[in-house]
């Protein structure tokens, strides 16, 4: 079986550079990203391919007859393909781009659609996910960019954030909310001591984000909540707080239309926002192809149509 092309490639840029950093820089990918793909190729090779000498990479005999190999083939291609994307001036062919799961679930499917109504010889791929995971496939090469939560409970990023640049496009608040029948039977009083008695719907068991909005209102964090139900979904919680089950923390443009008639009570303790930014990351310095121009500059005037979001454009 032939090996991946992706890590052949990789195995090409570091023979030319002699070093994973050189062929990381190249690629526009982590070291880790790169040194990932050399393992699994000799693994696959079942042989050594180069030898650390100096902090250099030295090719061993087999790598030296693996890179004739793939010398001629993989760099025609990369001058082909150059050569016709320095040519076109038609967004064509794939894009894999990354988001939330509820923001992407709920407005990427419209904003593709209107994207490929303009430009159909394009194929998008859609990743959703935590702001981690869709790091890390940016980081490996997984991904063209991504639209990822900046949390305000920020996070590791692969290779540190001066790697990535990172664009803020939409603002998000995040609210502590329930139903109208759970509030006016026990919720109506916005004390700390009495709030942090109730029932709490939390996502994958993580109180992060009940800590963070009790901090920015009441000055102070609970240690613990009783948790009704968990759940891993920004959906299930709405649906939990309509059952009756408590409290939940929820970007208030996903329970705008449940806010205005009434059915969902946002609780409301002091005039400060606990705010969440989905911003556009991708590499710094990576050279974006027309495709990824023309669909980045496409998802900003959409957006601006969506009445629900507050955009920072």
């Amino acid at each position: 079986m032939l090996p991946d092309f992706n890590r052949l490639k990789v195995f090409y840029h570091i023979y030319n550079e002699q070093s994973s950093t050189g062929a990381a820089n190249v690629l526009h990918i982590t070291q880790s990203g790169v040194s990932q793909h050399l393992k699994k190729l000799e693994d696959e090779m079942q042989t050594p391919l180069f030898s650390r000498v100096n902090r250099h990479l030295v090719p061993t005999a087999a790598g030296h007859k693996l890179y004739q190999i793939v010398q001629g083939f993989v760099a025609e291609l990369e001058d082909g393909v150059r050569s016709i994307n320095a040519n076109s001036a038609i967004p064509s062919g794939p894009l894999r781009i990354g988001a939330p799961s509820e923001f992407g679930k709920t407005y990427m499917p419209k904003i593709f659609a209107s994207f490929r109504q303009r430009y159909p010889e394009v194929s998008l791929e859609l990743h959703l996910g935590d702001p981690n995971s869709l790091f890390t496939l940016i980081s490996n090469g997984g991904l063209d960019f991504g639209y990822i939560d900046i949390l305000p409970i920020f996070l590791a990023t692969p290779g540190g954030l001066p790697a990535y640049e990172i664009e803020p496009l939409i603002n998000e608040e995040f609210v502590l909310a329930c139903s109208r029948n759970y509030y006016e039977k026990h919720a109506s009083d916005s004390s700390y001591e009495d709030l942090i008695k109730l029932d709490f719907i939390g996502y994958k068991s993580d109180i992060a984000l009940f800590r963070s909005w009790f901090s920015l209102h009441f000055g102070q964090e609970p240690a613990s909540l009783n948790m009704s139900m968990i759940v891993d979904s920004a959906g299930a919680i709405i649906s939990g707080m309509e059952e009756d089950l408590g409290l939940g923390i929820i970007v208030s443009h996903l329970i705008n239309k449940q806010i205005g008639d009434g059915s969902i009570i946002p609780i409301r303790a002091t005039t400060e926002k606990l705010q969440n930014t989905i911003a556009c990351v991708r590499f710094k310095n990576k050279a974006d192809t027309i495709t990824e121009s023309c669909f980045q500059q496409h998802f900003k005037e959409q957006i601006c149509h969506i009445p629900d979001l507050v955009h920072t454009l």
